[in-house]
């Protein structure tokens, strides 16, 4: 691999769903609002980030996932 993943388990779980959810809301009013853009965008930022584990943004700041988990 060529990242390591900085996001624990429970956070991925937490990104997948929100991810998702923003995807829906955007998908049902894609047309409407700017909005419906914006929060696609992030729906699918945060669900790739939540099925790679590895987060860009908290690799940056230098967040490590804890081994004992």
């Amino acid at each position: 691999m060529f990242y390591v993943k900085n996001v624990p388990n429970w956070e991925r779980t937490l990104r997948v769903i929100m991810g998702l959810m923003s995807l829906g809301y955007a998908v049902m009013n894609w047309g409407g609002s700017s909005l419906a853009i914006g929060l696609g965008i992030t729906g699918a930022m945060l669900a790739m980030t939540g099925l790679f584990g590895f987060c860009p943004m908290c690799a940056m700041v230098g967040r490590k996932l804890d081994k004992r988990q």
